[in-house]
């Protein structure tokens, strides 16, 4: 190694060569959080479903509004986030979406009435915005070496996978001695850690030229996708061919063309169209889209299925989640050596055909089906997400240059989201009663399935002409 690499003045804020390391790794661990405390809230949330829709009321459709506020204004301003990371810098963006978050925590845990909740996850949805994807630009700023960066992808996703694990078993314990609000006090000793870590050792990232924000291109993203997610969630309870919901249909469409006109003439897009000439970009977003679909979709009737059919208190709900949600994370560190040897892609198509061979394996499931006759569905579902997501993520962020890294991990978040949504949304409508619970359920895993190898087959013949 030549003597110069290892001089103070080579090293970001001034860190020596081992300080460089320590700092290096300790921005990776707040990155983790920030993913992590994110995550931690999709599976914390999902087990306290029942429980809030005693006390608070609502029905399916109530439920599945808790859920999609949250991953609607996730995945509507993570363009912009992404945006102002690489305009504003990352570190000074995710630090404040950070303090948002954990503010937002709080409100939820004191919320009065579940319009006052919806609004608090709606400001959480925004915070995690924030945080997801300048998390990643702040990873690919501190590891500029390819194999390196890869790596530290998978951790950061581990992090969230272990989030997910502990999520239910956690939220479980908490709803059962102390009440479903406790599940959102948690976040804030996490947001108090990671704030003084990303304080104390991220670098900050360096700036784009522009710091213009596509306003009117946000305010269509978010008309676009609500509209579009509250058409599919009341279908579930008014019927599809009630007017209100046709109308939310015709408008969703309306904005989605105004949005994409938008961004097609503006000179600072929110999403410049421009990134989708990259096949390997396009092909990783619409990807993170259908597996959100599948995956997420499941883990919101799943819950309900285990404790509406199944009896099962928050407690034993999270503890059923554990196994699933605990595949997760030794396959995230495995996909990284995977994608080594086989190549990325084949990697993506791998995992995306476990879970779609787990969701085909439960189809059978009635009510009062025993939980170990699940299992390895359950864990075949989320061993092949935790397989897929690192390559995905390395990949997307391979395929564009490191200045626009901020907007290119918000694109794969923002679709990953909206996968969310719409699967949250799809398969609840589906279960909207309880006399179709069965029937809705059978379905989502029919649908989950086929969206699933739909996703493996995009990128396993796409990528080859790549």
């Amino acid at each position: 190694m030549p003597a110069d690499f290892l001089q103070l003045q080579s090293f970001p804020n001034g860190w020596s060569a081992p300080g460089a390391r320590t700092a290096t790794s300790l921005t990776l661990a707040a990155m983790s959080l920030g993913y992590g405390v994110v995550q931690l809230d999709v599976t914390i949330v999902n087990t306290a479903l029942e429980t809030m829709g005693r006390t608070l009321g609502g029905g399916v459709a109530g439920l599945q509004w808790v859920v999609s506020a949250y991953t609607i204004a996730f995945a509507a301003f993570i363009l912009t986030a992404g945006a102002l990371g690489d305009r504003i810098g990352a570190k000074r963006i995710f630090m404040a979406g950070f303090a948002i978050f954990t503010a937002a925590s709080l409100a939820c845990a004191l919320s009065p009435n579940a319009i006052v909740l919806i609004g608090a996850r709606l400001v959480q949805g925004l915070a995690a915005a924030i945080l997801v994807p300048n998390s990643l630009a702040l990873l690919n700023h501190a590891y500029t070496d390819d194999r390196a960066r890869g790596r530290a992808v998978a951790v950061w996703a581990a992090g969230a996978s272990l989030a997910l694990t502990a999520g239910p078993f956690v939220g479980g314990a908490l709803i059962t001695l102390v009440g479903w609000r406790a599940i959102f006090l948690v976040n804030l000793p996490i947001g108090l850690a990671g704030l003084w870590l990303s304080w104390r050792y991220a670098s900050e990232t360096t700036r784009a030229r522009s710091r213009e924000i596509d306003l009117p291109g946000q305010l269509a993203a978010i008309g676009a996708l609500g509209s579009l997610a509250g058409a599919i969630i009341e279908a579930g309870a008014l019927g599809w061919g009630h007017p209100a919901v046709i109308a939310a249909f015709v408008a969703s469409a309306v904005l989605a063309a105004l949005f994409v006109s938008r961004e097609s003439r503006t000179r600072h897009p929110m999403l410049p169209l421009g990134l989708f000439r990259h096949r390997l970009f396009t092909l990783t977003t619409i990807v993170g889209l259908l597996v959100n679909v599948a995956i997420y979709g499941l883990i919101f009737v799943l819950s309900l299925y285990f404790q509406r059919i199944n009896g099962l208190s928050a407690w034993w709900t999270g503890l059923a989640f554990v196994p699933m949600m605990g595949a997760v994370l030794p396959v995230n560190l495995l996909a990284p050596r995977l994608a080594e040897r086989i190549g990325p892609c084949p990697t993506i198509v791998v995992g995306a055909c476990i879970s779609a061979l787990g969701c085909l394996g439960l189809v059978w499931i009635k009510a009062g089906t025993s939980y170990w006759a699940m299992f390895a569905q359950l864990i075949a579902i989320s061993g092949g997400l935790g397989l897929l997501v690192p390559p995905l993520t390395s990949t997307l962020l391979g395929s564009v240059e490191k200045a626009r890294s901020g907007i290119a991990a918000g694109v794969l978040n923002a679709t990953r989201q909206t996968g969310s949504v719409l699967g949250v949304a799809l398969f609840g409508s589906l279960i909207a009663s309880d006399h179709t619970f069965m029937a809705g359920l059978q379905q989502s895993l029919i649908i989950s399935a086929a969206v699933l190898l739909i996703a493996a087959a995009v990128i396993g013949f796409g990528a080859r002409t790549a």
